[in-house]
């Protein structure tokens, strides 16, 4: 269900006017990342700075700085003592880059998702995407690839406890990830479960970086890559098929196409999860925004009830249909291939 954060309540005049400049939150926290600012700040001494030692590490004009940092302790994601900021305990644990780095989806949303949603009046009047580029272009380009693999991750590893607790995976010995990126989700589930082998199927420009995502992982001598095109191409084999924020890339005919050759793919006895963001019947803001990411980004795509895409899997020969809840707006709907 949708929640209200008091401060933007629009029954309130002042409710409005402050949801109606969300933008500018927004682009606060996505220039700090952009420019480093938390990661600048952990890395001074005592991990705390002065306005001008920060302005100046940053490369910063001393017309609006101040007024920036000050901004961003207002948002709760700096704090500042006696003139010195340093990162709020969230931005230090969170927003740092390291093991624990947060902000790799937003850094890829500043410049690919922020511009888009800028023109979201024209997305809506002509059903046209308005990000800018082409995504074949962006694989060649291994600045780009890297920011857009970044953010797959950051999408990927919160939901991997949820799917490892909505089956069992001990009678299971072999994955496939289809549109698995560099093998982030496999790989974390894979570690999770020493008994499988696991295979990423995506387009073959994120071979190099899966076999070192593999490697960073401790799992390179348990997970492949191979090369591929959805629609042309056989899904390879597996006992567990996963296809995660896939299919709502792509038309309804589409995912009815690759559910079927997920069925094929799918060793009997073996299961099928699904998952995507998936507006249900009440209103749900992080599920909505995500579909919404799809009208901006692809030619066709969209989020969809997570009951079609039940009966989509039930169509395609699955049974034991069930839904299960996931963070950040997304939901998992998994299926049984009979013996």
């Amino acid at each position: 269900m949708t929640t209200i954060n008091p401060a933007t309540d629009p029954k309130d005049p002042a409710g409005i006017g402050q949801l109606g400049l969300g933008f500018a939150s927004a682009k606060l926290l996505l220039t700090a990342l952009e420019l480093g600012v938390f990661t600048t700040l952990a890395g001074t001494a005592d991990s705390e700075a002065e306005v001008e030692e920060l302005r100046a590490a940053l490369g910063l004009h001393p017309r609006a700085a101040t007024d920036f940092f000050d901004a961003l302790v207002a948002l709760g994601l700096l704090e500042r003592t006696s003139g010195r900021y340093r990162n709020s305990e969230a931005a230090q644990r969170y927003l740092v880059r390291g093991a624990n780095y947060a902000g790799g989806f937003l850094e890829g949303a500043n410049f690919v998702l922020y511009p888009a949603w800028g023109r979201l009046t024209q997305a809506l009047r002509s059903g046209t995407p308005q990000a800018e580029g082409d995504f074949e272009a962006m694989l060649s380009d291994p600045a780009a690839q890297r920011v857009f693999l970044t953010m797959q991750d950051s999408l990927s590893a919160p939901l991997v406890p949820y799917l490892l607790g909505a089956l069992e995976w001990g009678g299971w010995s072999t994955l496939t990830d289809v549109g698995g990126a560099r093998g982030n989700l496999a790989g974390l589930l894979l570690r999770a479960q020493p008994h499988l082998t696991g295979r990423v199927f995506d387009r073959p420009q994120n071979a190099g970086p899966c076999a070192e995502h593999a490697q960073t992982l401790g799992v390179a001598d348990r997970l492949s890559f191979t090369g591929g095109d959805f629609f042309a191409d056989e899904l390879p084999e597996a006992d567990v098929v996963v296809i995660g924020h896939v299919l709502a890339d792509f038309s309804l005919e589409e995912r009815k196409l690759l559910i079927e050759k997920a069925y094929r793919a799918v060793r009997p006895g073996g299961a099928l999860l699904v998952y995507d963001p998936m507006p249900g019947d009440k209103p749900d803001l992080a599920s909505l925004v995500a579909s919404l990411h799809m009208l901006v980004m692809t030619p066709a795509g969209a989020g969809y009830h997570p009951g079609d895409c039940g009966q989509w899997m039930r169509v395609a020969g699955f049974t034991g249909i069930a839904e299960h809840e996931l963070p950040l707006g997304n939901t998992l709907v998994t299926g049984r291939k009979p013996r």
